[in-house]
C-alpha cells in the first residue's frame, strides 16, 4: 500500500513539489510564530526568572515587572526586620538614553543592584567580572545589544545620559521582549542614570528582593511582609507569571501570535487537503480495482494516510532546515527564537496531525467508491 500510495504522489511531479512547498510554508511559519512566541514568553520575566531572590516586593497595585513605579527606600529597613527574611536588597529599574558613537542616542533599560549582593546579576558574563561594577561609572551590556550599541567592547567609553560611563563587562542571555539593551550598574549610579530618579530624587526603590531564611514559613513570612503598608508582596513565581500574563492577555500578544499560528496550520492543512482530494479524484478507477480485487476501506485509508505522512514527513524536514538556517540571521537583530527539541517533536506531531487531518474528505470519497466503475466504459 506505501508503494501504491508514493506512486500516486510522484506520478505528478509538479503537484507534488507544490504541496510540499505548501506543507514546508506552514511549517516555517509555525516554528516562527511559536518559536517567536516561546521566546517572548521567556523574556518577559527574565531577570525575576534569573534572581536568587525568593520574594518580590513593589508598589501597591503594581502587577509586572514593567510597569513597576518608585515607592520609599525607607521600606527596605522594614522587610528587612521582618522574621524569616535572611536578607533583602534594593533594586532599581529606570529608562535612559546612551549617545552612540556616530551621535545617535538609544534608549536603555538600566537596572541597578549592589554587585556585591545576592540577587545575582548579571548571571553569565561573556568578558569581565561582576565586582567591577563596584566602580562608580561602570556598566556592564549584554552582548544582544552590542551591533544595536554600535558595537561595544570592554574598556569602551560611552555616555549615558550625560554621564561618561565605561564598559566593564559583557553579559550573555539577558533579551527582553521590548528588545531595548539592558545596562546593568550599581545602585547607586543607576539612580543618577534613570531618567524617573533623577526628577523624584533619591530615596525612592523599585523593587525589593528577598531571600527566606532556612526552615522559614514561606506562607507565614509573606503574611508578615504584607503588613507593611504602601506595597505588594509576590513569590517570584507569582510575580513573573503576572509579568507573562500581563504582556500575553492584556495587551494581546498571545492572541495575535495564536491567530498567527493558526492560520499557517489552516494554510498548510488546505494545501495538503485540496492536493490529497484532486489525487484522490483522479485515481477513483484505481482505489476501484483495488476495492474489486477483495480491499477493504481500511486498505484504502492506509494509502491515503500515508500520502498524508509523506508529505508531512518531507515538508516538516524542509521546514526545520529553513527554520534553523533562518535562527541565526533573526537573532542577529536582537530578537529570541526558541528552537528547543520539545518545540522541534511538538511541531512534528501538528504537521502529522495538520496532513492526516486534510485527508478526512479523500477518505470519505475513496470509502464510497464502487468496485463496479471499474467495468463501466
Amino acid at each position: 500500500m506505501f508503494f501504491l500510495a508514493w506512486k500516486n504522489l510522484v506520478k505528478e511531479p509538479t503537484r507534488f513539489v507544490l504541496t510540499l512547498m505548501g506543507v514546508t510554508f506552514a511549517v516555517v511559519l509555525l516554528f516562527f510564530n511559536l518559536g517567536a512566541y516561546l521566546g517572548f514568553v521567556e523574556a518577559f520575566a527574565v531577570l525575576v526568572d534569573h534572581s536568587n531572590a525568593d520574594v518580590w516586593i513593589t508598589l501597591e497595585n503594581n502587577v509586572n515587572f514593567d510597569a513597576a513605579r518608585p515607592f520609599p527606600e525607607r521600606k527596605l529597613w522594614k522587610v528587612r526586620q521582618v522574621k524569616g527574611i535572611e536578607w533583602a536588597e534594593p533594586v532599581i529599574k529606570g529608562w535612559s538614553s546612551m549617545k552612540l558613537g556616530n551621535g545617535a542616542t538609544e534608549t536603555v533599560m538600566v537596572v541597578g543592584s549592589d554587585p556585591d549582593g545576592r540577587i545575582g546579576w548579571p548571571w553569565k558574563l561573556r568578558e569581565g567580572r561582576v565586582r567591577d561594577l563596584r566602580a562608580e561609572r561602570a556598566i556592564i551590556v549584554d552582548e544582544s545589544a552590542l551591533a544595536k550599541l554600535g558595537g561595544l567592547a570592554v574598556g569602551d567609553r560611552i555616555e549615558v545620559f550625560d554621564t561618561r560611563m565605561e564598559v566593564v563587562g559583557i553579559s550573555e542571555g539577558v533579551r527582553t521582549f521590548t528588545t531595548y539593551p539592558i545596562v546593568f550598574t550599581r545602585y547607586e549610579t543607576a539612580k543618577r542614570l534613570a531618567v524617573v530618579y533623577r526628577a523624584r530624587g533619591n530615596d525612592e526603590v523599585t523593587f525589593i528582593v528577598a531571600k527566606l531564611a532556612a526552615g522559614a514559613s514561606q506562607q507565614e513570612v509573606l503574611a508578615r511582609l504584607r503588613t507593611i503598608s504602601g506595597v505588594d508582596v509576590y513569590t517570584k513565581e507569582a510575580f513573573a507569571w503576572n509579568t507573562r500574563k500581563y504582556w500575553i492577555v492584556q495587551t494581546g500578544v498571545g492572541l495575535g501570535f495564536g491567530v498567527t499560528a493558526l492560520l499557517g496550520f489552516f494554510v498548510g492543512m488546505i494545501i495538503v487537503g485540496q492536493t490529497i482530494y484532486a489525487s484522490t479524484l483522479e485515481h477513483l478507477r484505481e482505489f476501484g480495482t483495488l476495492k474489486a480485487l477483495g480491499a477493504t476501506n481500511g486498505d484504502l485509508l492506509l494509502v491515503i494516510v500515508y500520502q498524508a505522512i509523506v508529505n508531512a514527513s518531507i515538508g516538516y524536514g524542509a521546514g526545520l532546515i529553513l527554520a534553523v538556517l533562518a535562527q541565526r540571521w533573526y537573532e542577529q537583530l536582537g530578537l529570541i527564537l526558541v528552537n528547543s527539541t520539545s518545540l522541534k517533536l511538538f511541531m512534528l506531531g501538528v504537521t502529522l496531525v495538520m496532513c492526516v487531518t486534510a485527508s478526512v474528505l479523500p477518505i470519505r470519497r475513496a470509502f464510497q467508491i464502487d468496485p463496479a466503475t471499474v467495468f463501466r466504459g
